[in-house]
């Protein structure tokens, strides 16, 4: 077989997008922007850097395909080596501190921060001859910033092909950016679904997370065989939620619900290792339960969904402009938000979508959820321009532009930190919090800490701000859990305790080179493993910075993490 059967065989018949290949071909082949819009589900991730191997792209250079997630990034490029088969080598993914790419790679998975990292250093985006933006209807800023930055490099790189994958949601805007770019649609969802609402309920008749684990059970009792995947809006929920099912199944009224033995029982959230995340696809003989927050929305498939259980919620962040502070508030999400939960079920079969809401609360929502870049503190934004030379944002080919009011805001904040002169251009200080991958405020308090002494401390804080919460409190060990942070908890301050807990990770780090070791360190004191990983990455990138600008060299000499 030659290179081209070979990947032509890797087509699996049943996704709607391979029955309109030829048609993706020639817009390919003909234009520099195609916008695919398809329905979650119709293969459009997996199969588009495929078709591009097949139109004589990635050749000399390499496809590259941005994703908003890690944990799409890694799980896409599996797939995607799996189907090439002997061909699996030219698929490989570059997230942040993991890269799993080599020198025969044609299709590189990325997230979207990546491309615009290698943006700062290559500013013609020369290592590609073709970007798929995925996904690119969550619209957040890394995306935005993106689709900006292509749209003036369309002019200066004949050779590229762009591709735009989103959700049915609002195309025309996309086409319209990239001077009316044609449009591919691809229908994905194969079976009807049927969308039941409930009436609305007082906090009293049970919160959101007991009425979806009725709904479950609900479920088991009267419905046909079949996987479900419920949406939750926190991991706390989550983790609540997988509780109460678990207990409520083992007990005797659970198993006579379930028809079976006990079904299996899985969370699905971003920072969760690559092994538990990849339980969530595989095949099982017992029913699937999968509770998940909105990264199962759009970004992932679960195979074999046949019922949803949509709370209607997600943590969505917003910037007060008056105040500055974000806040990153539960809140309802939008009616296409909900369409593509609903879109969820119905790939295996007739689908059932329950929402714990009424109609008229879904038809009163936001039609779309509002673009990250029009609810952010721009001083970032605004930073990251300035240092990659792409003009002020007022004239930046935005989207969807910021208020002039973000836009003066993020320039004060920029100007009261001492990172833009009175000219809008970088002082020396704002040339160092760019090259940080930190919130300008937090590298601002960096560059005090060197003055006053405490460099370490700071950029052991700093580097903890950026992450999430690295302590975990299981519903079912909360008191266990409570017992064991104890350990590394101050009474004085919140900061004082991310020193405690360094010092003591840092100690265990120092005693063991085993990861399983600090694995089990980790899992006594209800610590997420991979937060501290991700922690002691951060801290170590922020040192990398200071001492290429000849801040950190004193103390990074003392460092033990900086080799």
């Amino acid at each position: 077989m030659t290179f081209i059967q070979r990947i032509q065989a890797s087509y699996p018949s049943h996704l709607p997008v391979v029955a309109e290949r030829e048609r993706i071909l020639e817009a390919i082949r003909k234009n520099s922007v195609t916008v695919i819009a398809g329905d979650t589900g119709s293969g459009k991730t997996t199969q588009l850097p495929k078709i591009c191997l097949e139109a004589g792209r990635g050749k000399k250079k390499l496809i590259g395909c941005t994703q908003p997630r890690r944990i799409a990034a890694t799980s896409v490029a599996s797939r995607v080596s799996e189907e090439l088969g002997t061909l699996g080598y030219l698929a490989g993914y570059k997230i942040r501190f993991s890269d799993r790419t080599g020198p025969g790679t044609r299709i590189k998975f990325m997230t979207d921060g990546i491309l615009l990292a290698e943006a700062r250093s290559d500013h013609l985006l020369s290592a590609y001859d073709t970007l798929i933006i995925d996904e690119a209807h969550e619209r957040s800023l890394n995306i935005d910033f993106l689709l900006g930055i292509l749209k003036r490099l369309l002019a200066r790189r004949k050779d590229l092909k762009i591709i735009i994958t989103s959700a049915t949601i609002d195309t025309e805007k996309f086409s319209q950016c990239f001077d009316n770019a044609p449009v591919i649609e691809v229908s994905g969802r194969t079976y009807p679904v049927e969308i039941r609402y409930h009436e609305e309920v007082d906090d009293q008749d049970g919160t959101y997370v007991e009425r979806a684990v009725d709904s479950v059970f609900e479920i088991c009792s009267h419905e046909p065989p079949g996987d479900i995947l419920v949406f939750m809006p926190t991991e706390r929920d989550i983790r609540e939620t997988v509780h109460l099912l678990s207990s409520g199944f083992r007990s005797h009224s659970g198993r006579r619900l379930a028809r079976q033995e006990n079904p299996t029982i899985l969370p699905m959230f971003g920072r969760l290792s690559g092994s538990e995340q990849n339980r969530v696809f595989r095949t099982s003989k017992d029913r699937k339960i999968i509770v998940a927050t909105n990264v199962a929305e759009t970004s992932v498939t679960v195979p074999g969904i046949r019922y949803v259980v949509d709370t209607g919620f997600a943590r969505i962040s917003s910037y007060n402009v008056r105040a500055r502070t974000t806040k990153l508030p539960v809140t309802a999400v939008s009616r296409a938000s909900c369409d593509q939960r609903a879109g969820r079920c119905g790939r295996v079969g007739p689908g059932v979508c329950i929402r714990l809401f009424s109609e008229e609360n879904y038809i009163n929502r936001l039609e779309f959820t509002p673009p990250e870049i029009v609810r952010s503190n721009l001083a970032d934004v605004i930073l990251r321009m300035i240092d990659l030379r792409l003009g002020h944002p007022e004239k930046f080919p935005f989207v969807d532009p910021p208020s002039s009011r973000a836009i003066r805001d993020g320039y004060s904040l920029l100007n009261e930190l001492g990172a833009i002169s009175s000219s809008k251009q970088l002082t020396e200080r704002g040339r160092v919090m760019a090259q940080l991958p930190l919130d300008p405020r937090v590298s601002r308090m960096i560059i005090e800490a060197r003055n006053n002494n405490c460099l370490r401390e700071v950029v052991i804080i700093a580097a903890a701000l950026s992450i999430q919460d690295p302590k975990v409190r299981p519903a079912e060990f909360a008191k266990e859990a409570d017992e064991a942070h104890q350990r590394f908890t101050s009474s004085a301050s919140d900061f004082l305790s991310y020193l405690l807990l360094w010092d003591l990770y840092r100690n265990v780090t120092e005693k063991t080179k085993s990861k399983s070791q600090l694995r089990k360190f980790c899992r006594n004191h209800f610590i997420a493993y991979q937060r501290m990983r991700e922690w002691h990455d951060i801290h170590k990138q922020i040192w990398g910075v200071l001492v290429s600008q000849g801040r950190g060299k004193k103390s990074a000499r003392q460092h033990p993490f900086l080799k």
